[in-house]
């Protein structure tokens, strides 16, 4: 049997590079090959180095340009024949900034990434698997506790997460006919470069700061995994992973 072609963008770090590393593992569901994404070159071969060798393809890739997004699937494409898996990851954000100070170009700064680079993803990876045979392919869309519930100061991130709840509703439905299957994990306080930040204290909606719970990024990679390892037949539609005693519930 050969490998399975999973792309994984933002796989340099964090969570990216958790479930990139458990895709590669032999009890993921596997065997699978990686195409792994992302701006820093250093970190994807960082990343590559981590797993076996000639397993994984690095491709320094801008997600909100489209010319590169397109560049990306058609070395895919190229080297592999099809594409079985994206999971959408790479994700951005400002500091936390109260809606009356935001500017539009930090509403455009986090969109650009987090919207457009997420449907660019998605947009060129259903056309591959529409058009390759066998037909069909799975896509895992990155929402976040932010698709349900706002930070304070989160205009842009919220907004962004909220919207992707609808983009993976609408893959999800017009990839039926196609054997396309679409599902979002809702990540919450992974212990990640991202959220490093946060271990000084985060800003809670009645004002004050308070140092939140974190979880192990691997158990973020471990579903992952899971969720690509099932067959197409099955799907995991939505799924929330969270650190167990973080605020997440009206962020209390």
């Amino acid at each position: 049997m050969a490998n399975r072609i999973a792309v994984v963008t933002g796989a340099g770090s964090g969570i990216g590079r958790a479930s990139a590393l458990n895709l590669l593992k032999s009890d993921s569901g596997g065997p699978w090959d990686v195409v792994l994404v992302g701006r820093r070159k250093e970190m994807l071969e960082e990343t590559a180095g981590m797993g076996p060798a000639g397993r994984t393809l690095v491709v320094p890739t801008d997600v909100s340009d489209p010319a590169a997004v397109d560049a990306l699937f058609a070395q895919v494409k190229s080297k592999y024949g099809r594409c079985d898996m994206l999971f959408n990851n790479a994700g951005g954000n400002v500091p936390t900034t109260n809606f009356g100070d935001f500017t539009f170009d930090m509403w455009r700064r986090v969109l650009a990434v987090n919207l457009d680079g997420m449907f660019l993803c998605a947009n060129a990876a259903f056309r591959m698997m529409k058009e390759q045979s066998p037909q069909g392919g799975r896509i895992i869309n990155n929402g976040s506790i932010s698709a349900h519930n706002p930070r304070p100061g989160s205009v842009a991130y919220t907004s962004s997460k909220h919207a992707v709840t609808g983009l993976t509703k609408s893959i999800a439905l017009d990839g039926r006919q196609f054997d396309i299957v679409c599902g979002q994990i809702d990540i919450g306080n992974a212990a990640t470069p991202m959220t490093a930040r946060t271990t000084n204290g985060q800003l809670q909606p009645n004002g004050q700061m308070m140092v939140e719970p974190r979880m192990d990024v691997d158990h973020v990679g471990q579903q992952v995994a899971f969720m690509a390892s099932l067959p197409l037949e099955s799907n995991v539609q939505f799924v929330t992973i969270m650190a167990t005693k973080m605020p997440w519930i009206g962020r209390g």
